[in-house]
């Protein structure tokens, strides 16, 4: 379930980011076959799709009139997309769960990093903040994407 968590932190701060990093897991040809939808994330507009869109909220958190993560519409998006990777990245036979961990650390982590981010703001400004909020996100939802993390050694 450590990929399921992964993503659900991952989502819990930019909720787009579980899509681009099944996108890219997609392309590269690592999303298990009986995943459903696994074929659009394998489609290279889809994904090009997704990850554009993904991009597009990370600049758009940048900007003084970007919404907070914690406003119904974004945790609405954050539990949808949280809770279909984190099904999709599960073992098969757990995916209910695989789901429902991912939805509720999502959840919990976007008050958290909310709050954090609110914190870091006042001494850092929006944009810096951003840009290393950011790149934690795209290497956390990258990291719970990569097959190697469950491999046996």
């Amino acid at each position: 379930m450590i990929r399921s968590y992964l993503i659900g932190l991952a989502a819990g701060q930019r909720g787009i980011v579980p899509l681009a990093a099944l996108a890219t897991a997609g392309r590269r040809g690592d999303l298990p076959d009986d995943m459903p939808l696994a074929g659009l994330f394998k489609h290279p507009l889809i994904a090009g799709g997704a990850i554009a869109l993904s991009a597009a909220e990370m600049v758009g958190d940048k900007q003084k009139s970007a919404p907070d993560r914690i406003v119904w519409i974004g945790l609405a998006v954050r539990s949808v997309t949280s809770a279909y990777a984190g099904a999709a990245l599960a073992p098969k036979g757990s995916r209910v769960t695989g789901a429902a961990v991912a939805l509720g650390t999502a959840l919990a982590s976007s008050y958290v990093g909310w709050k954090l981010r609110v914190t870091a703001m006042e001494r850092y400004g929006q944009t810096a903040t951003g840009f290393v909020e950011d790149a934690m996100v795209l290497a956390t939802g990258l990291a719970a994407v990569d097959p190697r993390l469950t491999r046996a050694a």
